[in-house]
């Protein structure tokens, strides 16, 4: 359990910590997400009551009216760094005046294309660069980094194989 302080995100895992801790089954939470083809390449995902438009530039098909899969998850990568940034901040008491999140990602297109085999379809190397500030000396803020990294859901889809079952369902 961790100590109180009043802040909103611990008064959460204050009460998550109370609902699970006598029945662990009680944290497993399931996400869904289903998509269907829109233009040529494109696709509308539907995660719960939103709506997320996928595309690709014209170089690989697409018009480039919304944000290609990779870029989605670049987003998704980000997103889950702030919210995981200003969780464990606020848990660790540490003061955060101001951050911003980038990421950028590598990737080698004969992969997807099946040109070469031995290129993975995914990103060869993924960078992401944190900038905080705030009244904190700068070892806080490592520290702060170290337990970030480790508890980022999405970032651990990336750095850790997470198994994959798909079904092929045909009429």
């Amino acid at each position: 359990m961790t100590a109180s302080t009043g802040t909103p995100l611990n008064d959460i895992v204050d009460a998550t910590a109370d609902a699970v801790a006598g029945d662990p089954a009680a944290a497993h939470v399931v996400f869904r997400a289903a998509g269907t083809p829109e233009g040529a390449v494109g696709s509308t995902i539907t995660l719960g009551k939103h709506t997320v438009r996928v595309d690709e530039p014209p170089a690989l098909g697409g018009t480039d009216t919304a944000p290609n899969p990779v870029e989605v998850y670049l987003s998704a990568l980000i997103s889950c760094q702030v919210v995981t940034y200003r969780f464990w901040a606020q848990r660790l008491g540490i003061a955060i005046d101001d951050l911003a999140i980038e990421a950028e990602g590598d990737l080698d297109v004969r992969g997807f294309f099946g040109l070469d085999d031995a290129v993975r379809p995914g990103f060869q190397a993924i960078r992401v660069t944190v900038r905080v500030t705030g009244p904190e000396p700068a070892t806080r803020y490592a520290d702060l980094q170290r337990v970030v990294d480790t508890h980022c859901p999405v970032l651990d889809l990336t750095a850790a194989p997470t198994p994959v079952h798909t079904t092929l369902v045909t009429a």
